[in-house]
């Protein structure tokens, strides 16, 4: 039986995340109902990170084995047939191959690229509303750089780590953090690791806007660090600002 790798962006806004759940609509189940339609097929689907209630995707990576019989499909054939089933749906799928019986869209990442999109502006957006943070305080770029050499490294991230994260150990390494001014108003923050606790990009750029507010100095994202207290952090950014923008294998 083939299996199947796709790659997946989304708008998370109208969906209470990845992960399929009873009563509420999900990215996961709009793509198995996708899958059902177009081959009468109940499919369970695994990806490579559950995002959160409106947190978005540019490539976000999934798997299944599908059984289509001696009938020819293509990767082309697949995407099209399963857009066609998706048009009410903030979700595309935008490539399709055939992998290896061993591949694992979760187990097998070994790196995962997050931006965070946050809008420093007085004005709200008229045409990004839920796909920025607007933030109105003007945020200084370099201290909030300063600030995020901290994070880098293998470090216990208990201070950015949500209460009910899941993960058996608060210990992860960050490859990447790096922030981007882009245009006169929009900044990008740049997140790079194998793995990441349960909020934890959306808990560091929270507390990085305290320094770019200058009402933290950068030093203080160190003590917050070794605090290993979410109450010593600053506040959860909204996932609004948040995509998963690659997977790596």
């Amino acid at each position: 039986m083939p299996k199947w790798k796709l790659k997946v962006e989304y708008k998370g806004t109208r969906y209470s995340g990845w992960q399929r759940q009873d009563g509420v609509p999900s990215v996961q189940q709009a793509i198995e109902e996708a899958i059902f339609a177009f081959c009468q097929q109940d499919i369970r689907i695994h990806a490579a990170g559950r995002t959160d209630a409106g947190v978005h995707a540019l490539g976000q990576v999934i798997h299944f084995d599908l059984d289509y019989g001696d009938r020819p499909l293509t990767g082309f054939d697949l995407v099209n047939a399963l857009n066609a089933h998706l048009r009410t749906h903030t979700v595309s799928v935008t490539e399709a191959e055939i992998v290896p019986d061993d591949f694992h869209a979760r187990f097998g990442a070994i790196k995962k690229r997050y931006t965070y999109k946050i809008l420093n502006r007085i004005a709200p957006s008229a045409l990004a509303d839920g796909l920025v943070w607007h933030v109105r305080r003007p945020l200084d770029v370099g201290l909030m750089q300063e600030g995020a050499h901290y994070l880098l490294g293998h470090h216990d991230f208990t201070t950015f780590r949500a209460a009910e994260c899941q993960a058996k150990s608060p210990m992860r390494t960050l490859d990447v953090l790096t922030l981007e001014k882009i245009g006169a108003d929009e900044i990008h923050i740049h997140a790079e690791a194998r793995s990441f606790l349960h909020h934890q990009v959306r808990n560091m750029v929270g507390t990085l806007t305290l320094v770019g507010e200058r009402k933290w100095k950068p030093i203080d994202i160190k003590t917050a660090l070794e605090a290993k207290d979410r109450a010593k952090g600053g506040k959860t950014a909204p996932p609004d600002g948040l995509y998963l923008v690659s997977v790596t294998y």
